[in-house]
């Protein structure tokens, strides 16, 4: 029964405040705050999230207008655009990030075993991507992306199991994809589908080293010697499966084993396709299968640019961008959980029932 409860407050309602309260203790959030705490800060950017507002003075007429119903929606009272400001401004975005971690643990709990395709080759698989945010460059000169553009990249590895994301660094827009596999986290066993702009052989041969599987495409310029050709199932698509091994003398140093080389020819696209991976007992038909779920990265982005406001910002510190960003993906994840514990059929049902 709804008992008089805004669809926010019920929504809202799902935060573990314990573990919330344990993230702002860390960082030491709310010393002196006699007013408006991290709690307050997350509930009203979040409010922001779900009813898209434009700007801080959008967000602070909208709270007015309805504050008779803000204790309903779990807010204690309008907020004054100065404070939401100095808020994004001076409050450290970590919290925020460190609280995504919590509410991606609890999701992924909610979500183990909704891919089947994925469950038949007891593995985890991850993909890696990116999405660009534009920016202006003379109001956010510290995201310099080219010499007359501002940007941050969000870096995204996408569990596609359960589609949440389990790991998100986000930088200034020149950023090349690739450093980011420094930062990512290595997992022994497990897939990572990644797309050409993510070779670096030496990089890749970190994630064998540490225990863990790639599928990526392979650039066409890329020098070999076949080493053993394997059966294909043409009749499947599979072109070419191949045991490779480097013959430039730089690519050598940096991948010294073996590689596996498959050639996939995709009837609905009518293109081929060739992938690199250091797996060598899958069968090629999964491993052209494993790229091809690589689109729900795709998906998860579309999904939070289209629903979530992470394409204008409240503020313009580096700051203030991190703490948007952090709190949508909380809000995402928030939803995602609402969606799995309230049993609805999809995510705009949160947020429109």
């Amino acid at each position: 029964m709804n008992q008089g409860k805004t669809v926010f407050s019920q929504l809202m309602s799902l935060l573990p405040d314990y573990e919330f309260n344990k993230c702002v203790a860390r960082y030491n959030g709310d010393y002196r705050i006699k007013e408006f705490t991290c709690k307050e800060h997350f509930l009203v950017m979040s409010f922001a999230q779900l009813t898209y507002r434009d700007s801080l003075r959008d967000i602070e007429s909208c709270l007015q207008a309805m504050s008779k119903k803000l204790y309903h929606s779990g807010i204690k009272k309008p907020v004054a655009r100065n404070t939401l400001a100095k808020a994004n401004e001076r409050r450290n975005w970590r919290i925020y990030a460190d609280f995504a971690q919590v509410l991606i643990a609890e999701a992924r709990k909610l979500y183990a075993h909704e891919n089947t395709f994925l469950n038949d080759i007891n593995h985890m698989a991850y993909a890696l991507d990116s999405t660009t945010i534009d920016l202006c460059l003379q109001m956010f000169p510290w995201a310099k992306f080219r010499q007359n553009k501002g940007a941050v990249k969000m870096h995204t590895l996408l569990d596609l199991q359960r589609s949440i994301p389990t790991f998100i660094k986000i930088t200034p827009g020149s950023v090349h994809d690739v450093n980011i596999l420094d930062h990512m986290p290595i997992e022994a066993g497990a897939f990572y589908i990644m797309d050409m702009g993510y070779i670096d052989y030496h990089r890749l041969y970190r994630i064998q080293q540490f225990g863990g599987f790639f599928v990526i495409r392979a650039k066409e310029n890329m020098a070999f010697d076949r080493v053993y050709s394997h059966s294909v199932h043409k009749e499947l698509g599979i072109q070419v499966d191949q045991t490779i091994k480097f013959t430039n003398q730089q690519s050598q140093l940096k991948y010294p084993a073996h590689l596996r080389r498959i050639k996939f020819y995709d009837r609905e696209k009518d293109k081929a396709f060739i992938f690199l991976t250091n797996h060598f007992e899958i069968d090629a038909t999964t491993i052209a299968g494993l790229y091809k779920e690589r689109w729900k990265i795709e998906h998860f982005f579309r999904w939070i640019k289209l629903n979530l406001k992470i394409k204008s910002f409240y503020g313009t510190s580096e700051n203030a961008i991190h703490c948007q960003i952090w709190i949508a993906i909380c809000t995402y994840l928030l939803v995602a959980i609402a969606k799995k514990k309230l049993k609805l059929a999809n995510l705009s049902t949160v947020f429109y029932r």
